[in-house]
């Protein structure tokens, strides 16, 4: 079926000698991979630029459900958002953030609220000149809304624990061992606090950072368990010193 559909690049690998696989989410039709003919001269009108991670395209494709790969007819860029590849720092949460959406979209389907929500963050990380340091936190913690295993903050109450498998807060300890203690707990709180207007605001040491890091994504590892170490977390830890 040739569909016409907004898609965000997740992750591209050359495929033999003149084509590449890129693995998009879309918004019509959720997770996908592509296979893509790639121009034998800088005329061609599909550019391998194209492919560069959390790129936003408009694409064109023959969409089959059987098959694994499927055909990329074009491509244009949607968006441009030139400062996440050419500015240090907004590269390496790109990165960072290309990698943890791979591996968090496998096998998503057609979730609209959720392609926009990472639309108009990549949008607003682009826009945005300065105070970008809690930006991936804000990213992971909001985004688990629109996968079903948003923390509910009601039970919230001072030395509470908290329950990563249930997703709630509780003055008593669950009996098994994905739990956070009270002093660990507060973290999640202080992480949905955070919105982009207002992470400026809170100002963190470069180990109380990456210790909210690893929680949001041990919470990660906890609702999709296959979800593996990732590569570009190193870059991102030695950030902010």
């Amino acid at each position: 079926m040739l569909t016409k559909t907004e898609a965000i690049v997740l992750h591209a690998f050359k495929y033999g000698e003149t084509r590449m696989v890129v693995d998009m989410f879309t918004r019509t039709n959720g997770r996908l991979s592509f296979v893509v003919q790639l121009p034998k001269s800088a005329k061609g009108k599909m550019k391998k630029q194209f492919f560069q991670p959390l790129t936003l395209l408009n694409v064109e494709c023959d969409i089959r459900p059987r098959l694994q790969l499927q055909k990329l007819s074009s491509a244009t860029i949607l968006t441009p958002l030139p400062t996440l590849q050419m500015e240090p720092v907004k590269l390496s949460i790109t990165l960072f953030l290309a990698e943890f959406l791979y591996h968090a979209l496998k096998g998503e389907q057609r979730n609209e609220p959720l392609f926009d929500y990472v639309i108009s963050s990549l949008q607003w990380l682009d826009g945005c000149s300065n105070h970008v340091a809690n930006f991936h936190l804000v990213f992971l913690m909001r985004m688990a809304r629109f996968l079903g295993f948003y923390p509910n903050l009601d039970g919230y109450e001072p030395g509470c624990c908290f329950d990563l498998r249930a997703s709630t807060f509780s003055m008593e300890r669950p009996l098994h061992h994905d739990v956070l203690p009270p002093d660990e707990a507060d973290k999640v709180l202080l992480m949905m606090r955070m919105d982009y207007a207002t992470m400026h605001v809170f100002r963190l040491t470069h180990h109380d950072r990456n210790r909210l890091l690893d929680i949001a994504l041990t919470y990660y590892r906890i609702h999709l368990p296959a979800f593996p170490e990732l590569h570009s977390l190193g870059v991102l830890q030695e950030m902010w010193e």
